[in-house]
């Protein structure tokens, strides 16, 4: 079987959000969007099977065209380890993807059985991404846990950080034990106007944090920050986790050494560089320390495409406790971030996703919606 050609399939017409959305991690002075686009590749074979993988935006997709599917660890090796100079910075984490689909779909298997399946099911945690009011977040986690969800995630990204406390204060004092609840700070992306978190700031909010029952504390300072982020995590026993933006997963060999993340946050798409076998090498490297892996997932129109890739790979590993699903309603639903498949990923009573028996990823596209 070989590659003979890749298509770059953009939406014809953007999502319509239902109201502007201003992600938390661009306030205060980022621009709210009213729509999305997604674009993803399809990659055709020689035997009439096609791959499908997000568009992580490879300058030349063409460079799959004659590879065997199935050298898919050659392919990863080659363009996206970053071991090497020149080895990192194709984008090519989406194509890598695709050739894991087509091998499902080749051998009639869903990938997290060829990989080595501990599970078929995944917990998830609802991924909000606004800065609200007080009584509206209470509001929209009380509603998130109505529809099945056992986990969420809110987002600190205030002028002032004892404001983002007392918000995380009020939902734990609503929810009671009945959720648990993550936090992101998002200190490691870029403001003009943001006054970030000094270490001293961010130790504060991590004790205060842990006495609220937070489970864990997401980047709450810059990744480069090795020595500020392994002082708060040893100071506190909340967990913290970050790395999102990590360029290739040999970038976390520092914060694992030097105790930095209680938890790894790779992303399989963002970046480029990692993919599926990229998830699966930095997940039992992690698990031989004694770290946890939970990845970050694109809380974009690529999503399911995105989030497919990291739960397949990720109940074939014993130290991935809850996966990232961005959902925030109005915004981040079904309807927009999951507007281009047949059949999008639903939370069951229980907070899991069980994953599909079907062949490769088992994400279908919705033809009408191209």
């Amino acid at each position: 079987m070989k590659v003979i050609k890749v298509d770059v399939v953009h939406s014809k017409e953007p999502v319509q959000l239902p109201e502007p959305w201003l992600a938390s991690w661009n306030s205060p002075d980022g621009t709210p969007i009213t729509s999305m686009g997604f674009s993803f590749y399809r990659v055709w074979t020689d035997e009439g099977i096609i791959g499908i993988g997000p568009d992580t935006g490879c300058p030349n997709p063409s460079m799959l065209v004659g590879l065997d599917p199935f050298m898919v660890g050659d392919f990863w090796g080659k363009h996206m380890s970053g071991r090497r100079a020149g080895q990192s910075g194709y984008g090519a984490s989406g194509l890598e993807i695709a050739l894991w689909d087509i091998i499902g779909k080749a051998t009639d298997k869903p990938i997290y059985k060829l990989l080595g399946a501990c599970r078929d099911k995944i917990f998830v945690y609802a991924a909000t991404s606004r800065l609200l009011e007080i009584d509206q977040h209470i509001q929209q986690v009380l509603e998130i846990m109505e529809e099945g969800f056992k986990a969420v995630k809110l987002r600190l990204h205030r002028e002032n950080p004892w404001d983002d406390v007392a918000v995380v204060e009020a939902v734990r004092n609503a929810v009671g034990d009945d959720m648990m609840i993550l936090v992101d700070a998002n200190q490691n992306n870029p403001s003009d106007v943001y006054k970030f978190w000094s270490r001293e700031t961010a130790l504060k909010v991590a004790k205060i944090l842990e006495e609220l029952d937070v489970y864990f504390l997401e980047e709450p300072l810059p990744r480069n920050d090795v020595e500020g982020l392994a002082e708060i995590a040893n100071s506190v026993d909340m967990f913290i986790a970050g790395g999102e933006h990590a360029p290739t997963i040999y970038d976390f060999k520092e914060h694992i050494l030097k105790k930095a993340y209680d938890i790894i946050q790779p992303d399989a798409a963002m970046g480029g560089n990692t993919g599926i076998i990229g998830l699966k090498k930095i997940a039992e490297i992690a698990d031989y320390f004694g770290v946890q892996i939970v990845p970050h997932v694109l809380s974009t129109t690529i999503f399911p495409l995105d989030f497919a890739a990291a739960i397949h790979t990720l109940v074939t590993v014993e130290n991935c406790p809850i996966v990232e699903f961005p959902y925030d309603p109005p915004i981040l639903t079904a309807n927009t971030i999951q507007s281009f498949v047949k059949e999008p990923f639903k939370v069951d009573e229980d907070g899991y996703i069980k994953l599909s028996d079907k062949p490769g990823l088992g994400v279908e596209i919705d033809e009408d919606k191209l």
